[in-house]
């Protein structure tokens, strides 16, 4: 990926330093995080602390244009991260109710997408109304997470046993293409981006999507990278696949709709039958089995889920105000 402009001092000093003489004291950068921590209002909107913590979860990753790979295990980076990382965390658990299954895990997750279902949404929008070029501003954003669609979620594989890793693996081996390299779920919304006419160049709208879209993937990112969240990004999945069957539909109804083709509208269709037999696998298979086996892992599956249905939801509902007053949902035009 290509390095995106900084959002402030703090994405400005960690490309800095990625950038510059590897040795280089790390201490300007370590200050700089702290005071915009201190000085942030609402982390989960901070353009530059979001943007900084994705780059540096993006070394993890298929790392960054001109920086070297040693920066990824890099202990002075990894020092300046856990801070960032632990307020990121602390302002989720601030932010999202932490819900209490009644009935079972697999039953309080649907239970918990059907109450986060509060009419129509951003598909039903694109279903019925919204342009072409409206449909482009949401495709630049889902590009971010959508050219490594999974990865985050792989992480948890070596950290699960029995059921719980085989409906995992299952869920993902679909993700991956089964095999084929060109059903790759990312590979088939590269080409829906050629399609629609925009770049499929991972990265490529790095400096145009809103803050939102960082949030959301770093979301990913910290619950996949630390085992002591496995629970959090196996709850994260399973609410991601449970609201993800009928929005698709919608999607690529609205893309007929603007006379784009199949090739647009392959990805949206895939996952219609997918992600309605994932939402089964992700719920009862995967949460359920890792909860039977680790009962104490319950409240966290929980966390993720309703972390996941709380953070894309600003996401995407966000964009749909920005819609529905008539404005881009970008910080700079598509080319």
């Amino acid at each position: 990926m290509a390095l995106p402009a900084p959002r402030g001092p703090v994405s400005e000093a960690l490309i800095s330093q990625l950038t510059g003489p590897e040795h280089a004291p790390v201490g300007g950068l370590a200050v700089t995080a702290t005071e915009a921590l201190a000085a942030s209002d609402d982390l989960l909107l901070d353009d530059d602390v979001q943007l900084a913590l994705f780059l540096m979860y993006e070394l993890h990753y298929g790392g960054l244009e001109g920086v070297p790979d040693t920066w990824e295990w890099d202990p002075r980076l990894l020092a300046v991260r856990v801070p960032l990382e632990r307020e990121f965390e602390d302002a989720l658990r601030h932010s999202v109710p932490q819900p209490v299954a009644t009935r079972g895990v697999s039953e309080a997750l649907f239970a918990l997408v059907g109450a986060a279902d509060d009419g129509p949404g951003l598909s039903a929008f694109v279903e019925r109304t919204a342009t072409a070029e409206q449909v482009r501003e949401i495709l630049a954003c889902r590009s971010i997470y959508t050219l490594k669609e999974a990865d985050p979620h792989s992480w948890a594989i070596p950290r699960l046993h029995a059921r719980a890793k085989a409906a995992l693996v299952e869920i993902q081996a679909d993700e991956y293409g089964g095999g084929r390299p060109e059903r790759l779920h990312a590979t088939i919304f590269a080409d829906a981006l050629r399609g629609a006419g925009l770049d499929d160049r991972y990265g490529a709208y790095a400096d145009h999507v809103p803050v939102t879209v960082y949030t959301s993937m770093n979301l990913m990112s910290l619950f996949g990278l630390h085992r002591r969240l496995r629970g959090a990004i196996v709850g994260h999945l399973a609410a991601y696949e449970m609201t993800s069957s009928l929005p698709c539909r919608a999607y690529a109804n609205g893309l007929r709709r603007l006379g784009f083709g199949d090739d647009v509208t392959d990805y949206f269709d895939e996952h219609v039958e997918a992600d309605a037999v994932h939402e089964q696998l992700a719920a009862r298979d995967l949460a359920g089995s890792l909860v039977d086996a680790e009962p104490h892992l319950e409240g966290d599956v929980l966390f993720g889920a309703a972390a996941c249905l709380a953070v894309d939801g600003r996401l995407w509902g966000g964009l749909l105000e920005r819609f529905e007053r008539g404005e881009s949902v970008l910080r700079r035009p598509l080319t």
